[in-house]
């Protein structure tokens, strides 16, 4: 492997609790957590899958905490890739999850909503530009265009009422517990590396912004951009720890100007947007191709437009296994050395 796998949290599909509006969602990278990739080496596969928990019942008006509109809202979410190195420079990944639940808990028991299923499907070729390995240091910059297909739930409906006779009255269950938001997205990638081997040093950074496209109900999620810079270093050949800021923003929603969004979707559009920072520290323990991380989300600054569920508690914890493809050709040499 040219450097030790630090894998750094992927979540989420694009509707992560780092929702847009008191009820709206779908706002978040698409990658659970932003995680940093690089590329792999010819012929490698990586296969990886992490679990992500998400809860928060904070509010804030712009940067100010607010009285909650709603007790809690959490989901449990499996994240899972496959990559394979077509060549040294130019790595292809297929990327999708699945909510086992997705749930918001009103402030009365009944207002309960919850859903779950699978969520998007991603598809990312990654090609390094620029790679320079020396003794002493490795350096890579690696650019990624990738395109975000939804495959699950994003209009599901919730039962509001049942009069007499038995009949059941629905209204579509808000963004924010919907598997996706329904919309076909593209993601423009970098990621720049420089490591330094003797002192099992590095730092590198990558940047993502996620273009949203339009869905069949008319809404069109903020885009959303960030931009991460680490830290990381190895202890014992095994043990990795690193560090990581990332600061990110999401535009304002837009929708059909037929569409009453907020008697419709229980969306306030006014209250869509805004930016944040985090701080998230992250444990790796690595044993020849197989990594065990684990890590953690922290807030440390977050302005919402209007009023908002915004991020309070995530934590990530997943494994990661890299191999080599052997070809009959190979195998073959091989054998007769």
């Amino acid at each position: 492997m040219r450097f030790p796998i630090l894998i750094l949290s992927v979540l989420a599909t694009s509707n992560q609790i780092r929702a847009q509006g008191c009820c709206s969602g779908g706002s978040g990278s698409p990658i659970a957590g932003g995680a940093s990739q690089g590329v792999l080496l010819e012929k490698q596969v990586e296969v990886s899958s992490n679990y992500q928990y998400i809860s928060s019942n904070k509010f804030q008006v712009r940067d100010r905490d607010t009285t909650s509109l709603f007790d809690n809202l959490y989901s449990n979410y499996l994240y899972m890739r496959f990559a394979y190195g077509l060549t040294d420079k130019l790595t292809m990944s297929i990327e999708s999850g699945y909510f086992f639940n997705k749930t918001q808990i009103g402030l009365k028991k009944f207002d309960t909503l919850t859903s779950s299923g699978i969520g998007d499907l991603i598809l990312f070729p990654r090609y390094s530009v620029y790679t320079k390995n020396t003794e002493k240091t490795r350096t890579e910059i690696t650019l990624g265009l990738g395109y975000k297909i939804p495959l699950g739930k994003y209009n599901d409906s919730t039962v509001i009422f049942r009069d007499q006779a038995g009949k059941k009255y629905y209204t579509t269950s808000p963004p924010t517990i919907q598997p996706t938001n329904g919309a076909q997205d593209f993601i423009f990638y970098g990621f720049l590396f420089r490591g330094y081997p003797e002192k099992n040093f590095r730092v590198f950074a990558n940047m993502l912004y996620l273009k949203k496209g339009w869905n069949g109900l008319g809404q069109r999620f903020g885009d959303y951009a960030s931009i991460g810079l680490f830290a990381g270093k190895t202890f014992f050949k095994k043990i990795g720890v690193t560090l990581q800021v990332r600061g990110e923003w999401v535009n304002k929603m837009k929708y059909d100007k037929n569409i009453d969004m907020l008697a419709t979707y229980n969306v306030d559009v006014k209250s869509t947007g805004g930016r944040k920072v985090f701080f998230v520290p992250q444990l790796s323990f690595t044993h020849k191709m197989i990594t065990i991380y684990a890590l953690s989300e922290i807030p440390l600054y977050q302005y919402v437009n209007g009023t908002q569920v915004v991020s309070q508690y995530q934590f990530t914890t997943g494994i990661s296994y890299r191999f080599f493809i052997k070809t009959k050709i190979n195998t073959a040499e091989n054998e007769s050395k």
